[in-house]
């Protein structure tokens, strides 16, 4: 038998092996890059026709949250997101919707079925989705009040994770303040 008859084979094992272990990896399981680093800046058109900057919110603990109408788990999450936006009305705290891959029309519809007033911004081309390496929906990024990504959840946000980031965002912002000798006396 000649060599190369066992050499083409015996190539593609490795090769076979390594997208069979690409395959069963868990996204959820890779950690993300993100953390630590600056949000992405972006400006977006909003579901009321206006024009919404990530900029405008600095100085704000924002939640944004990738979602689409079709999407079945971010209705398990979106609960939590309404009691946040009660919860959190009096503090320095945004939620921010990012429509994935929808339509503005079934974006209305649903927010308006579903409840909650943030605003929520169309992604063209899904630029927005692309920087931040969405995965897919629903996926929700915890940014600080310096506009740095603190937090990245691939999948549904439960009720208890969502407090305990917003609470952790908000009392590190006190911290800072009281660090910086900018508390009131």
């Amino acid at each position: 038998m000649s060599w190369k008859k066992i050499l083409i084979p015996a190539t593609a094992i490795p090769i076979v092996a390594l997208l069979a272990y690409g395959l069963t990896r868990d996204p959820n399981l890779i950690e993300s890059p993100l953390p630590g680093h600056a949000a992405f800046e972006f400006v977006a058109p909003t579901l009321d026709g206006d024009t919404l900057s990530l900029a405008d919110l600095r100085g704000k603990v924002v939640v944004v949250n990738f979602w689409a109408s079709w999407c079945i788990a971010c209705i398990d999450e979106h609960a939590h997101f309404v009691e946040a936006e009660r919860r959190y009305a009096d503090a320095d705290f945004q939620m921010l919707g990012v429509v994935y891959q929808d339509t503005p029309e079934n974006a209305r519809r649903w927010m308006q079925r579903m409840g909650g007033s943030w605003p929520n911004v169309m992604d063209p081309g899904s630029r927005i989705a692309i920087d931040y390496g969405v995965y897919g929906v629903p996926e929700t990024y915890f940014i600080d009040k310096d506009g740095r990504i603190a937090y990245k959840q691939i999948g549904p946000v439960s009720r208890m994770l969502l407090r305990q980031r917003v609470d952790s965002l908000l009392a590190l912002s006190v911290g800072h303040a009281r660090t910086s000798g900018s508390q009131p006396r």
